[in-house]
């Protein structure tokens, strides 16, 4: 992005902006990270100032096993058994055989004891009750970055406070 033109690095030292080729006439320090190519190496961009955008993309949060352990928090959701995945499975809240689907609003975790207790009926046929309704979880750019991989210098620009307040709405 940086190269094209569509984004300018920031020194977050000192907010300086960078083209492209001003960042590549920087030196790279030792043991710093950075990008080489046959003929020069520089430095790899912290933080980045796009010149041009038409929106903020739409984002969700993907279906997938993994995003569903994360909102459930590895938790049965009729018990609140924690456990390991070998111990949870997911758990169609009104099965398929009936119609329900395969997604965020009829999917949970559920123990293997629960599981097999609930069968092949809604949580009111087999007379248990879900911790909380299923839900699709909000997206938030925040979570696509792991918490070991955030750099320090990114606080100046947008803290987590940012991700966290509430919006009011229109």
């Amino acid at each position: 992005m940086v190269y094209r033109g569509v984004a300018r690095v920031i020194q977050p030292e000192t907010y300086q902006v960078h083209t492209f080729d001003s960042w590549a006439d920087l030196s790279v320090r030792e043991g710093e990270d950075c990008v080489r190519t046959v003929r020069l190496a520089f430095r790899v961009p912290e933080v980045i100032l796009l010149t041009r955008h038409a929106r903020m993309p739409l984002r969700e949060v993907p279906f997938s096993r993994r995003n569903l352990y994360r909102r459930d928090g590895y938790r049965c959701q009729y018990c609140g058994l924690h456990g390991p995945t070998s111990e949870l499975s997911i758990d169609h809240v009104v099965p398929r055989s009936v119609g329900g689907g395969t997604c965020w609003e009829n999917c949970v975790l559920a123990c293997l004891d629960c599981n097999v207790r609930k069968a092949n009926r809604t949580p009111l046929e087999a007379g248990m009750e879900l911790r909380r309704p299923p839900a699709r979880p909000p997206w938030s750019p925040c979570l696509m970055v792991h918490v070991g991989r955030r750099r320090a210098s990114w606080e100046k620009f947008v803290s987590d406070q940012y991700w966290n307040v509430a919006l009011e709405a229109d």
